[in-house]
This record gives C-alpha cells, structure tokens and sequence, in this order.
C-alpha cells in the first residue's frame, strides 16, 4: 500500500446519514475478487440516471467535487453488511481519507486495512466542512502524523486513532506487508523445522 502521513485534497460532501455499503456498492458489482475496479460503480444507484448518464441531482456529481479525494459524510457511515468492496470502489474512485462523525465498526477497519484513513470528527466540526464544501470546492490537509484536519481558512480539528493501524497507514503496510517484515525469521523456522 501506499504510505499516508499526509493528505491535502478538495473535499466532497456526502451529507447524507447511515449510508450502507449497498449503496457504496451495489451487489451486482460484487463479481470480481480484485481490489480494482470498482470506483466506477461508486453510489451507483446515485450517481447515475436509469439512462446511465450522470445525475446533475448527485452530490459528487457536481463539478466542484468530481476530483475531490476526500469524502466527508455523515453518521453510520458504512453500515450495513461487512463488504470489503465498499472501501475497495472508495479508494479506487480516488478518494484516500473519509470524514464522518461516526462509522460502522467493520467498515471503519476495513478502511485501515485497504489504505483508507476514516477520521472520526465531532458533529459540528463535519457540519462546518459541509457547509464549507458544499457549494464550492473546499481544501483540507489531513495530517495523519499529528493528527489534524487544517484548511487555509483557518478551520483545525483533531482526530483521536488507534497506533497499530495509524502505524501501519504511515508506513503503507497492510497485515500481509507487516507479516512480510518477519520474512527472513520464518524463512528461518521454517528450514529449521525439516
């Protein structure tokens, strides 16, 4: 994985509550068994028409946040069942931190596990980056290192994280790329059990 100690990128505002990961991913999407993808397939029942043409109504839609690279949602986000596609078709969509009041517990690990880094901020704090960033394109720098979520315009927030998983986003390890670090040691115990 690629290594994330810091983010800065526009934002787009999903402000919608318990947001489940059929509706990250709709089910018959779910046919490949590759972490690629599936970004395009994102929201699919959202973003687009039944015509297939993009829905003007769609919140990433809009032209000031189709390149935005940081999802701010609001609570639950990622409910529903545990599908690891919801965070592959995230990141692969292009987006690398999502911010939301509150997520669903397996989502919420997943996204450590595929890359993503969720960042858990209060209420009023996901409120002020809607109304920041829903009209207009709006920047934040997501410092995984210290923790803070900055804009030029002087909002500063803080998140709270689990040092196991923000080590293993700082260094771009997955749980694959943490046991590969041990390699030459079961190299080792396993020739010596012969």
């Amino acid at each position: 994985m690629e290594p994330l100690k810091t983010h800065t990128g526009t934002i787009a505002v999903l402000d919608r509550v318990n947001v489940d990961t059929d509706q990250i991913i709709p089910k018959q999407f779910l046919k490949r068994v590759e972490r690629t993808g599936f970004g395009q397939f994102l929201f699919f029942d959202w973003r687009f028409l039944p015509n297939g043409e993009d829905n003007p109504d769609f919140e990433l839609n809009q032209p000031h946040a189709k390149q935005g690279t940081i999802l701010v949602a609001g609570h639950n986000f990622g409910c529903g069942s545990s599908r690891e596609h919801a965070p592959w078709a995230i990141k692969d969509y292009g987006f690398r931190v999502v911010i939301a009041p509150s997520f669903a517990d397996i989502f919420y690990n997943n996204c450590f596990k595929n890359g993503i880094l969720p960042v858990k901020l209060k209420q009023e704090e996901v409120t002020a980056l809607v109304e920041k960033g829903k009209d207009t394109a709006y920047s934040l720098t997501v410092n995984l290192e210290a923790q803070t979520v900055t804009s030029e315009d002087g909002f500063e927030a803080t998140f709270e994280i689990d040092g196991y998983w923000k080590e293993m986003l700082i260094n771009g390890w997955d749980e694959i790329g943490l046991t590969l670090r041990y390699e030459e040691q079961i190299k080792q115990f396993e020739a010596s059990r012969v």
